[in-house]
């Protein structure tokens, strides 16, 4: 086994429910290419990646193999692993194939093709020096929380206020001890900088880029097609 590894994990097992698709969102069309082939190639193309873990929906690794994989020449290893119910649970099954503590571990969503390879070597070199980032953009907007009724009970200092984004970049030890105190005391969340954050890590942010986007509905793959067009 080869130690102090940077493996990135690229998260693509959802079922894509909000698209309003019969295909899973992960695997339509974007520009020339399945959405999922641009965020391995950004993978493939960082030189401070090793290898590569692909998390996607359980039976799908024919699918994969031949709609995603067999239609990229990559210069890097990379495994297919099945996903859970939830996204945390995912993740924890990508992480369950790393057996290096030393190393770090990049935690990307598969439908967010956008990412630069740049951007993944600034989080590792981020991870390297703090333990533990995030990528993300600052608030531009005024943010407001309110109660059950949608009447405004806080307003939010945007200066100070972050829409996170992946990757997420860990040193392998604590990404792994933070979802294994999850797992035994059934915490549930959204990103796994916030499983961090419950373990008392310091989590650093780091700018990414508002081209950066989740794909989610049919309104963001309209977006993201125009940004396909104009590029």
């Amino acid at each position: 086994m080869i130690m102090d590894q940077t493996v990135g994990i690229i998260v693509a097992a959802g079922k894509g429910i909000r698209m309003g698709s019969d295909e899973r969102k992960q695997y339509l069309m974007l520009g020339k290419l399945p959405m999922l082939c641009h965020t391995v190639l950004a993978f493939n193309a960082c030189n401070d990646i090793d290898r590569i873990i692909l998390v996607i929906p359980e039976g799908d690794s024919g699918i994969c193999r031949t709609n995603i994989l067999n239609r990229l020449l990559l210069s890097k290893p990379i495994e297919l692993v099945s996903g859970g119910k939830e996204r945390q649970d995912s993740v924890r099954n990508g992480l369950n194939t790393i057996h290096d503590l030393d190393g770090i571990v990049v935690i990307h969503d598969g439908v967010r093709p956008f990412i630069r390879p740049d951007l993944i070597s600034e989080s590792i070199r981020t991870a390297k020096g703090a333990g533990a980032c995030a990528v993300g953009v600052r608030a531009q907007d005024t943010l407001k929380c309110t109660d059950a009724s949608d009447v405004v009970r806080e307003t939010f200092d945007r200066e100070r206020i972050w829409i996170a984004q992946t990757p997420q970049t860990f040193h392998s030890r604590i990404i792994k001890t933070a979802h294994e105190h999850a797992l035994r005391e059934g915490v549930l969340v959204t990103d796994d900088a916030h499983l961090v954050e419950k373990m008392g890590y310091p989590v650093k942010m780091v700018n990414g880029s508002r081209l950066n986007i989740k794909i989610t509905t049919a309104e963001d793959l309209e977006l993201a097609q125009a940004i396909i067009r104009l590029r």
